[in-house]
């Protein structure tokens, strides 16, 4: 994150540097792979039994489970690998060197040690200096990663902008994990301390959901899509594999171990033994069964040449949107609109329909230069009419007292909408430039008024209780409305946020960027 408008200076000279100085280094993107696909013969394995009892009489409906609480999202993935009989399918956009992320590779590992197929799919961009621990998991016989579009340079990044950037600004956002191809979990979180409630320092407020039924089957054909897509490098493409494979894969095993052992008696450790590992396996009564839409953009959109044409997600969420006759309610950790786009907020206005944004507030977006983007657009959607409502810093989120963590910064990254208390979007798509034109994105479109009716519960309680209101004074400036101390207060400049972040935001407005936010 950038803080100053001196770090970002020296960012810029020091990537336009190593851009006149270098070339550009490619990637074979026809090193030949095998192609696999998710295995479709599991009805026999636990988790397939029982979640077959409960599948029939819904008639082609999916059952879902919402994981508000980051320690439920973790315990759940947790336990479904410790539970996995015959593969595991993962696909994140990052995957943090961390507790949790260490958690869940030795989970991953365990569960290939079993004989489980794992495929392990990470966009590259966060993955750097980490190719020695991928190789060495690679090496695994039961485990396969591969990177999706990587970056050519494996030391200096920064080198691919020289000829690649059209490409490498293009990343997959998509997060799936999927159980014998029975059981699915699908939303907006990582795999890192922070997505989970692990983080002493900051609490991201995000939301899973856990699926069976169809939607599985579903989830895996995307997966499929993205694994076997030619932008899904294998590691032996792009990295040197270890001389000793069985001595590299030890080595990393009893790093993730002492990781492990470090918070075995924690808190958070207690936390997890005690959290829903007993709903996740076939009780129905903890799933909602609703018909429902996955939705997802084509790899395809990943390559500068294909992208336009491609198929892509917002077609989907667009119609979804447009259908609203009453009530829209979004949830979007970055908000950056078009001219058009506001207009069609507008228009939502006229047609006197209501329309509630949650977003980040300066103080609690984990990204100066994105907030950059949603601040001058705040103006022209008050005066039409939408109410909008920026996450405190100090909000709480479910399951923070848990594991003693109130006091650390909070960071709303869910991405979530509801049209007409009917129908529920939960993914990985932001209201951004990047999710509609650059990341790969997806989501399920769920049509049920019971989980609406939860969502927005939820919604409502923290925008009252977590949030500012944002709103234009009688001389048509930006003020703040909110609660301190159990009274009403008004703000006249960003709530919770020092000098230097509101003159970092204020100087990234005038970067020709918005495209890329």
């Amino acid at each position: 994150m950038l803080n100053t408008p001196l770090r970002l200076l020296r960012q810029l000279v020091f990537i336009t540097l190593t851009v006149l100085a270098a070339g550009c280094a490619t990637i074979d993107l026809d090193y030949p792979r095998k192609e696999s696909t998710a295995y479709t013969d599991t009805g026999g394995t636990r988790l397939g039994l029982a979640v077959s009892a409960h599948t029939g009489p819904h008639f082609g409906d999916s059952g879902f489970l919402p994981l508000v609480d980051g320690i439920d999202a973790l315990a759940a993935r947790l336990l479904l690998a410790e539970r996995a009989e015959r593969s595991i399918d993962a696909q994140y956009f990052l995957i943090h060197d961390d507790r949790v992320g260490h958690a869940f590779l030795e989970a991953l590992i365990r569960a290939a040690d079993r004989g489980v197929r794992v495929r392990l799919l990470i966009d590259d961009l966060h993955m750097g200096g980490h190719d020695a621990g991928l190789a060495a998991i690679d090496a695994h016989p039961n485990m396969e990663i591969r990177l999706f579009n990587p970056f050519g340079h494996r030391r200096i990044r920064t080198l691919d902008a020289a000829g690649g950037l059209r490409r490498i600004v293009r990343r997959m956002h998509n997060k799936s994990f999927t159980v014998d191809n029975q059981i699915t979990i699908i939303g907006g979180r990582n795999i890192g301390n922070e997505y989970f409630n692990a983080s002493e320092d900051v609490k991201f407020g995000d939301l899973d959901v856990a699926a069976v039924g169809p939607v599985v089957r579903d989830v895996s054909t995307m997966f499929d899509s993205y694994w076997n897509h030619k932008a899904a490098i294998p590691m032996p493409a792009i990295s040197s594999m270890p001389d000793d494979p069985d001595a590299a894969l030890r080595e990393l095993r009893e790093k993730v171990v002492r990781s492990i052992t470090e918070v075995s008696e924690s808190r958070y450790a207690e936390a997890i033994r005690s959290s829903i590992l007993d709903r996740l396996q076939g009780n129905a009564d903890a799933y909602t069964w609703a018909p429902y839409q996955l939705i997802y953009d084509s790899p395809d959109k990943s390559q500068p040449g294909e992208a336009a044409t491609a198929a892509s997600i917002t077609e989907s969420l667009r119609k979804t949107v447009i259908d609203a006759r009453k009530e829209l309610l979004v949830v979007t950790a970055y908000f950056v609109l078009r001219d058009e786009e506001i207009a069609g907020f507008r228009e939502y206005r006229q047609r006197g329909i209501e329309v509630f944004v949650l977003t980040n507030s300066l103080a609690s977006n984990n990204h100066t230069i994105s907030h950059s983007g949603y601040a001058p657009i705040r103006k022209p959607l008050l005066e039409a009419g939408i109410r909008l409502f920026e996450l405190r810093a100090d909000a709480s989120v479910p399951g923070d007292k848990r594991v003693g963590i109130e006091d650390a910064k909070s960071t709303l990254h869910a991405k979530t909408f509801l049209v007409d208390r009917k129908r529920l979007f939960i993914g990985t798509f932001n209201w951004n430039q990047r999710s509609e034109n650059l990341d790969t994105e997806m989501g399920v479109i769920i049509e049920s008024e019971a989980l609406a009716a939860e969502f927005a519960e939820r919604f409502f309680a923290t925008i009252e209780e977590q949030a500012y209101e944002v709103f234009l004074n009688e001389q048509g400036k930006l003020r703040w409305r909110g609660t301190e101390d159990g009274r009403e207060v008004v703000l006249t400049k960003e709530p919770q946020a020092g000098f230097w972040r509101r003159f970092s935001a204020a100087f990234l407005r005038i970067l020709p960027i918005k495209s890329q936010l």
